[in-house]
């Protein structure tokens, strides 16, 4: 037995749950017509294999018509989801992990021009900033209808064999009602604490008439809305009393924060660069006024702070929710002792900025999450050994590396730098994005661990590369940023020569962001920070598109507080000198119009070219011609290496300018194969 308290037994009333992680309510966008399919199911059931002691589906199903999904939700409110939470309960609950459901109305958080186009419904009509719907203000037959509605759908989980279920009750209808803020109805609905927490009660009581007591139901909230003139801490806890006194819940899942506008959304659930487990101290405070089974998730990310939770009492259950999706085994590599192998989450919330943006989660390094039924999380080996050398040590390069190694490969990669990275190792150089090391240092470990070898500062040639007679060559050479987009582009610098350190600041600096991605926000960071006076002109109608709303919250913190200016759909076309100082020309896409800027320095972020020389160098003497058989890659079978010597393929910039996860997914479903 061990003595991990995380691996320790829980009872949650008659239930017994095999350790203390759980993955906490959270919606990835996999349902098929509404509907928990095969894609779903197979993503559960993966971290149920794996040993999570609850898993916790959904989040913010949807128990009405006028709550329609803004993100893919799963529809509770109809009966055919039954049948199909049925079968992923059966899954996971094969493996022992207790399977749960977030129910919800949205309240104002939707819009009404999704699904049928029923008027928004909320306490007031108060809009909510994020999705910008005007509501009505609900009346007496809306509220004795969404109680039903609540019921019927806690009613199908029961039936579908679920172990229990939860409201969410922060940013959502029944928050709405709590929060003076947002709740404008008078009693019995309106007015005092009593009043705003009936609708909830109410909810509660009819769900309980139709499930009984031993169905197990708790509620997810937030216990202080840390907003003027919303719910305060004080206000939390009486609530958190409240439920508990009730006899109606058996949990308490604490939230902190509001997600009514981006940033509120982003310090609830904090991305890359923030504090870890910022809220952990607060719900362990709820937990200490209750004595009530208290969970919580909110950044904590790494097996330490979770088990500091557990032992300290903080939390009876503690969510690993983005953690699990880096790494969907968490619970076998600590009960095996290989914490040091878990796969990071490097909290660059690529998985949530996705599914507010209308795709589905995906994690930033690992590509089999959300994909484990094409891409299984598992590596099988080959039927036969070769010899592999890869080109270059960045994402791409890195992952190509130790999935050949673990298809039983020997495996050799060429670095031209002195260190593993690529464009990581720039990122990384901004202090809030330094936690993206995380991701190539892993990868070097288990490239390391499974016999690897690399040479660095090595500017492989052709030579090079077929010494030894390789049967597999894979360029991973990245690509270099390309500022040629400009008349006057030598007299310009690019995002990475800031970033890098190789060009020095200017104080008056125009940066024209022609890519929307994180390199211009970075080194506008950077020379705003130094005292700069920045712009950022792009001809995009919105800033940095490719940078989702969470990840652009602090950022957007930083460049605010230096006085960035973002200037919209002008174009710079042309830099001239103008005796010491620059003047760059702008250009509209939407007429003839012109605007000039005298600045210091120009700075251009326009992606990159590929480094590929090598690769077509290459690929004249190889077996394949360079050519990738696209209907195999995607449908997971093998390229066809027609005739004698090696074959070449290249992924990630060495191909095109992309981001870290098709660099990575390229080399996963290409390699997985050979």
């Amino acid at each position: 037995m061990t003595n991990d308290p995380l691996l320790q037994p829980y009872r949650l009333k008659h239930l017994v749950l095999k350790n203390r992680l759980m993955i906490t309510s959270h919606e990835p966008a996999y349902p098929e017509d509404g509907m928990p399919k095969a894609r779903y199911r197979a993503y559960h059931e993966e971290r149920a294999r794996a040993g999570v002691g609850l898993t916790m589906t959904a989040g913010s199903a949807s128990v009405s018509r006028d709550s329609p999904p803004v993100f893919n939700n799963i529809l509770a409110w109809k009966d055919e989801v039954v049948g199909w939470m049925a079968e992923l309960t059966d899954a996971c609950h094969e493996h022992g992990c207790a399977v749960m459901i977030q129910l919800t109305h949205l309240g104002r958080r939707t819009r009404w021009d999704k699904g049928d186009w029923l008027p928004v419904v909320s306490p007031s009509h108060a809009r909510e900033p994020s999705h910008k719907a005007f509501p009505k203000r609900a009346e007496d037959w809306d509220i004795a209808r969404l109680i039903e509605d609540y019921a019927t759908a806690a009613e199908r989980m029961q039936e579908a064999g679920l172990d229990g279920i939860e409201l969410q009750a922060y940013g959502h209808l029944m928050d709405q009602f709590w929060s003076p803020l947002t709740n404008t109805l008078d009693g019995p609905y309106g007015g005092d604490l009593d009043n705003r927490l009936r609708f909830t009660f109410e909810v509660l009581d009819a769900i309980r008439k139709r499930t009984g007591p031993e169905f197990l139901v708790g509620v997810r909230y937030t216990g202080d809305e840390m907003l003027e003139g919303g719910l305060n801490a004080e206000d939390g806890l009486e609530i958190s009393r409240r439920l508990k006194d009730s006899g109606l819940v058996d949990f308490l899942n604490v939230v902190r924060g509001h997600i009514d506008t981006d940033a509120g959304l982003t310090d609830t659930i904090p991305v890359q660069g923030m504090a870890s487990s910022p809220h952990l101290d607060f719900a362990g405070r709820i937990r200490a006024e209750t004595q009530f089974p208290t969970l919580h998730a909110a950044k904590i990310q790494d097996v330490a702070t979770a088990r500091h939770a557990i032992a300290s009492g903080k939390l009876d259950l503690v969510g690993m929710t983005r953690a699990h999706m880096a790494d969907p085994h968490i619970v076998a590599k600590i009960a095996r002792g290989e914490e040091d192998r878990i796969r990071p989450c490097v909290g660059a919330n690529y998985c949530l900025d996705r599914i507010y943006q209308g795709g589905m989660a995906l994690c930033l390094h690992n590509p089999s999450t959300g994909r484990e039924l094409e891409q299984p999380h598992e590596i099988a080996p080959a039927d036969v050994a070769k010899k592999v050398v890869i080109v270059g040590a960045g994402p791409a390069g890195l992952e190509a590396a130790r999935v050949a190694a673990l298809r039983g490969h020997e495996v050799i990669v060429h670095e031209a730098a002195g260190h593993p990275g690529g464009q990581v190792r720039l990122t990384a150089l901004t202090e809030r994005r330094r936690e993206m090391m995380q991701l190539i240092d892993w990868r070097v470990a288990e490239c390391e661990r499974a016999g690897v070898r690399f040479h660095y500062n090595s500017f492989a040639e052709a030579d090079t590369v077929l010494e030894g007679s390789p049967d597999v060559v894979i360029v991973a050479t990245g690509g270099l940023p390309d500022v040629d987009v400009v008349e006057g582009a030598e007299l310009v610098v690019s995002a990475w020569d800031i970033l890098s350190g190789d060009a020095s600041l200017g104080e008056t600096v125009l940066i024209y962001d022609d890519a929307g991605d994180y390199p211009a926000l970075q080194a506008a960071e950077k020379l705003a920070q130094a005292g700069a006076k920045v712009e950022v002109v792009t001809r995009d109608r919105s800033i940095v598109p490719e940078v989702m709303a969470m990840s652009l919250t602090p950022s957007l913190r930083i460049l605010q507080r230096h006085d960035v200016t973002f200037t919209t759909t002008w174009r710079v076309d042309g830099v001239r000198r103008d005796g010491n100082r620059l003047v760059a020309t702008l250009g509209s896409d939407y007429g003839d119009m012109v605007q000039e800027r005298r600045v210091d320095q120009v700075v251009v972020n326009h992606g990159t070219l590929p480094l590929d020389d090598l690769y077509f160098e290459l690929r004249e003497g190889s077996s394949n011609g360079g050519a990738v058989d696209y209907e195999a890659l995607i449908a997971g079978g093998a390229q066809l290496e027609a005739g004698a010597g090696y074959a070449v393929y290249r992924i990630g910039d060495a191909v095109a300018a992309r981001n870290t996860h098709a660099a990575i997914y390229d080399a996963l479903r290409l390699v997985r194969t050979l």
